[in-house]
């Protein structure tokens, strides 16, 4: 069946329908570019960023970070070491609070994931409903075979193609949004146990007396 008879047959509900699923799918693509560039890079930077600052390099640890500023624990680091005179408390807060303010881009698009995953089905149905309801107004008990029957034919291939496609567009986006959540679940994770690191080696360097920040003058 091609497109423009699939439209033919879905009913009215298949124009929304298109648009959810080119909807998804643009969204799906950026979301997999962006977690695509942090996987590859992000733990590999931290880490080398990790390993400057163990050795008392903060000049150089700071460099690395503003050079992949584009990655969110990047961010989260510099929001905390470009403080000048931090105590282990005020450094913490940083932290936190700027891994807060990365929350939205780390979800970004999930309310939109969850309201195609909710809407499809339900349009898919709605298509089913006036699918059966053209059936009914076709048929006619007396012209059984006669020609009427191809409106009882069209409405129920309406609403079959209707609630198989809204579930096709629900099931599509649902896998996607599932495996977005495990990425965003386990990049939380990692940006607490990174920062929990990062923490410990500011707060032995601040004990000790030594100079924790570069200055950006």
């Amino acid at each position: 069946m091609g497109i423009n008879n699939l439209f033919t047959a879905g009913g009215v509900v298949m124009l929304p329908l298109f648009g959810f699923s080119v909807l998804a799918v643009a969204l799906i693509i950026e979301r997999i570019r962006f977690w695509v560039r942090i996987n590859n890079r992000q733990s590999r930077v931290i880490r080398d960023v990790l390993n400057l600052y163990r050795l008392d390099n903060v000049v150089g640890a700071l460099d690395k970070l503003r050079k992949n500023a584009d990655l969110p624990l990047a961010r989260i680091f510099l929001a905390a070491l470009e403080l000048e005179e931090a105590n282990p408390e005020e450094f913490r807060l940083a932290l936190e609070s700027e891994a807060q303010a990365e929350i939205p881009l780390l979800k970004r698009f999930q309310n939109i994931f969850e309201t195609i995953i909710g809407l499809a089905p339900l349009l898919g149905l709605l298509g089913t409903v006036l699918g059966l309801i053209t059936s009914f107004a076709s048929l006619d008990i007396g012209d059984v075979g006669g020609t009427k029957t191809a409106g009882v034919t069209a409405g129920i291939s309406e609403a079959l193609v209707s609630t198989a496609t809204g579930l096709v567009v629900a099931i599509f986006t649902l896998l996607f949004a599932n495996s977005f959540r495990g990425l965003y679940v386990r990049q939380m994770a990692l940006i607490q146990e990174y920062g929990g690191q990062l923490e410990l080696l500011y707060r032995r360097r601040y004990e000790r007396g030594e100079k924790s920040y570069a200055s950006t003058r």
